[in-house]
């Protein structure tokens, strides 16, 4: 229990117990009113109306207006958030999301596919679309958080698969962790920026970078400044979302 919500709810009881009362005494007036309980949300007046920051929100719109714009013939995502993201790019076309646990759902405009996408790569799947995107996935891989083999090299594999998966020419939407280089298991990797632009720029060349900072900020079309980069931006817990281009 978080003391400092407690005593905060505790706080919010005089009003609480007042307002039932004031209501209940209204309701007894209505001959046709339906049953009434108590289901106390203590916090919610205090809270701000909505929450417009953080990696998922900056990301999922910031990825998916990139790819509205881009306008592929086909986009497949892998392992990305469905009620973000995959929703968002769903309103104006078709995409097909991969992950490793399944998914039976029938949602209009998203077709679900269940892969393990550190394994060997399923023939079909070998340059099968011109627009890919993996948001705050590839991280997990290897970890068994979601239920697959644990393996220190899984995202290596992971990310090899899915340059495979583009066409010549083809983009890849990305984003993870970034900061101090580290794992937390089994939960997520946090990866440096430099050794991150050093590892994708094996398969890939580097078109933008956007940056979510520890504040929940996004920061669009971010230059690569050396010293930033060695710095992490200034981050300790942010979120790189690279578009990158197979040659």
């Amino acid at each position: 229990m978080d003391p400092f919500k407690f005593v905060a709810a505790l706080r919010t009881l005089p009003r609480f117990h007042r307002e039932w009362r004031q209501f209940r005494r209204a309701l007894r007036a209505d001959p046709t009113a339906p049953p009434i309980s108590i289901a106390a949300h203590l916090h919610d007046r205090q809270l701000p109306g909505g929450d417009a920051s953080g990696h998922y929100f900056h990301q999922d719109l910031y990825v998916a207006k990139r790819v509205f714009q881009s306008a592929p013939i086909e986009h497949i995502d892998v392992g990305s958030r469905i009620d973000g993201f995959v929703a968002h790019v769903a309103v104006f076309r078709r995409i097909t999301v991969i992950d490793l646990r399944p998914n039976r759902q029938r949602v209009g405009n998203i077709e679900f596919r269940q892969a393990d996408m550190s394994a060997p790569l399923n023939p079909d799947l070998v340059a099968c679309c011109d627009s890919l995107s993996c948001l705050h996935a590839l991280e997990h891989f290897g970890l068994g958080r979601y239920g697959d083999p644990v393996d220190p090299d899984a995202h290596r594999r992971g990310l090899r698969n899915l340059h495979a998966m583009l066409k010549p020419g083809g983009t890849l939407y990305l984003s993870v962790p970034i900061g101090p280089s580290r794992i937390e298991f089994n939960a997520q990797r946090v990866f440096a920026l430099p050794a991150l632009l050093r590892w994708v720029g094996e398969h890939f060349t580097v078109q933008s970078l956007a940056v979510v900072d520890d504040a929940g900020e996004l920061h669009e079309q971010v230059a690569l400044e050396p010293s930033a980069v060695d710095r992490n931006l200034g981050c300790r817990y942010g979120c790189a979302i690279l578009e990158l281009r197979k040659a």
